[in-house]
């Protein structure tokens, strides 16, 4: 008998999340708070955003919740609580680094320049940069806008694309930077600027979502290409398992399928539908993951 209490002390041992004393890095900072801090955006439609209630919500939330569950069942902890702090495009990286938030869940591009900065999730999206238009501008791609003014978002890839080209192409653009998507958009339609550069999922979800988007209108070739992540600390690798297990389960069920289509393919918390369904590309980058064919 005492034999057998043994055996079973032993696998109740191996059983259970490490020992505290073995945490490192970001599961030790959530173990020692009992948070886990989130950062949103509240724009980046249907990625991250606002609902009516002022809670925030989308596909790239919903994919940072199943990361905090996966938190709580590595630390044996159904008690971690969320916090979410809001993040713009420019403050994002700094509040990873910094360890002011855990998980960024917006709309990032991983790209060679940030993975120095920051770690990131297997690929949720393929995007690339387009631009926005009133429907009746005569404008239908980056060339039209030679001499005109285009607004861009601080700190995003859509900047340092729309700078390149107007430099390759000589374009002599003004370009507006502000500090949000919104605002942004709000040149736009006050006629400050003639285009609005972002990525097209994005201005796409500006149109659903405003109500004088009917007069806007998205153009143009691919300005760019923008494989988006969630972002966490770099050089975690304990956290970085805990991120990866998270994808492998959703991929592996088909709920990373049901996700995409929750946000993409059905009515938003605000009653629009975007109906895009998921590009060739993401459902490729879905199957190497481990979505089932």
């Amino acid at each position: 008998m005492r034999a057998l209490v043994l055996l079973a002390a032993a696998a109740i041992a191996w059983a259970l999340p490490a020992n505290a004393d073995e945490l490192v890095g970001t599961l030790k900072k959530i173990h020692d708070t009992g948070v886990v801090t989130l950062g949103y955006r509240e724009d980046a439609i249907p990625f991250s955003f606002l609902n009516p209630g002022g809670r925030p919500v989308g596909y790239s939330i919903d994919l940072c919740n199943e990361i905090v569950a996966d938190i709580r069942e590595e630390l044996g902890d159904p008690g971690i609580g969320v916090k979410y702090k809001l993040v713009t495009a420019e403050t994002r990286i700094p509040a990873v680094r910094s360890g002011e938030i855990d998980v960024e869940c917006g709309s990032t591009t991983s790209n060679h320049t940030r993975q120095k900065e920051v770690a990131f999730s297997p690929v949720i999206f393929v995007a690339g940069t387009k631009l926005l238009v009133r429907r009746d501008s005569g404008i239908s791609g980056l060339r039209d806008l030679r001499g005109k003014t285009v607004v861009v978002t601080a700190g995003t890839t859509n900047e340092t694309a729309i700078r390149t080209l107007n430099d390759k192409q000589k374009l002599n653009l003004n370009i507006l930077v502000e500090p949000s998507h919104a605002q942004s958009y709000a040149k736009l339609v006050s006629g400050a600027a003639a285009a609005f550069a972002t990525d097209d999922v994005l201005l796409y979800g500006f149109v659903a979502m405003s109500e004088n988007g009917a007069d806007f209108k998205v153009v143009g070739d691919y300005l760019s290409y923008e494989p988006y992540g969630l972002m966490y600390r770099k050089d975690d690798p304990d956290f970085a398992n805990v991120v990866n297990q998270t994808f492998t389960r959703l991929a592996e069920s088909r709920e990373l399928v049901r996700i995409y289509n929750d946000w993409f393919l059905k009515r938003l918390p605000t009653g629009q539908v975007l109906g895009l369904p998921m590009s060739p590309q993401l459902e490729e980058i879905f199957h190497l993951v481990g979505v089932p064919d």
